[in-house]
């Protein structure tokens, strides 16, 4: 497991897929020799989630969803927004750059290379809507309760104050992005000819593969930590006798 004392640059060398991530945080390449916990102190990132996060992407077994939901809103919705625009800025860009170019095409008809590039631009609408919905009504949600959850130290909340949506709904609601991307990517490996040129349909397969494992982790932080905190929250604000202010966090 990775601690605080682990040099940052060992993280890159045992996953270098661990750079967007660590771009999320603020933390470009360039760090020298410096601890995690020196990178953290100069950027004034919260040190103890940064480090689940890290081993949480590491591990896939590693998963600490208690300590996870101690911690501040903010930290949670911050982390998801920015792998967000991390997926619409770069993420999708490079594999689109990559699928629609006529030097790299990877088949060898037009139709082929057509319809991969009108099955990935049809997933790339449906992770637009569905980053478009989190960051606009979800997140804004979230913290909405979670702001009301705390003022009610100080004032009385009125019922009209709290939405009747509930995080719950989202979850029901909730499309399974990473499904499509792996029909996405079954279209590839079982459906269309063998490549042309089987070194750019690595790459794309290759990059979507690692988009994959991302959204993977990005879900398991939404519905295992990001839901469950504010469905206690909403809980409280919804019994008359206000919260238990021993399980505040």
């Amino acid at each position: 497991m990775i601690t605080e004392n682990n040099k940052m640059v060992d993280l890159v060398h045992r996953n270098y897929n661990l750079i967007p991530v660590l771009n999320r945080f603020g933390i470009a390449l360039g760090f020298g020799d410096k601890t995690i916990r020196e990178v953290c102190e100069e950027k004034g990132l919260n040190l103890p989630f940064f480090l689940e996060i890290i081993n949480s992407f590491l591990d896939d077994e590693y998963f600490p969803r208690e300590h996870l939901i101690s911690f501040p809103l903010r930290l949670i919705v911050d982390y998801l927004t920015r792998t967000h625009q991390d997926y619409l800025e770069k993420r999708i860009p490079e594999i689109e750059a990559i699928i629609s170019s006529r030097e790299e095409a990877c088949y060898e008809k037009e139709e082929h290379n057509f319809l991969l590039l009108k099955f990935f631009r049809e997933y790339k609408e449906e992770l637009i809507l569905h980053i478009r919905r989190e960051d606009e009504q979800v997140f804004p949600y979230a913290l909405g309760i979670e702001k009301l959850y705390h003022e009610m130290d100080s004032r009385s909340i009125k019922p009209d104050e709290i939405p009747r949506y509930s995080i719950m709904d989202y979850l029901r609601e909730h499309d399974n992005i990473e499904e499509k991307l792996f029909d996405l990517k079954n279209i590839i490996i079982k459906y269309l000819p063998p490549p042309r040129n089987p070194e750019a349909c690595f790459r794309v397969i290759a990059m979507l593969f690692d988009l994959e494992k991302d959204m993977n982790d990005h879900s398991r932080i939404e519905e295992k930590v990001l839901v469950p905190k504010v469905a206690v929250m909403e809980q409280k604000l919804r019994q008359p006798e206000g919260p238990d202010k021993s399980r505040r966090s």
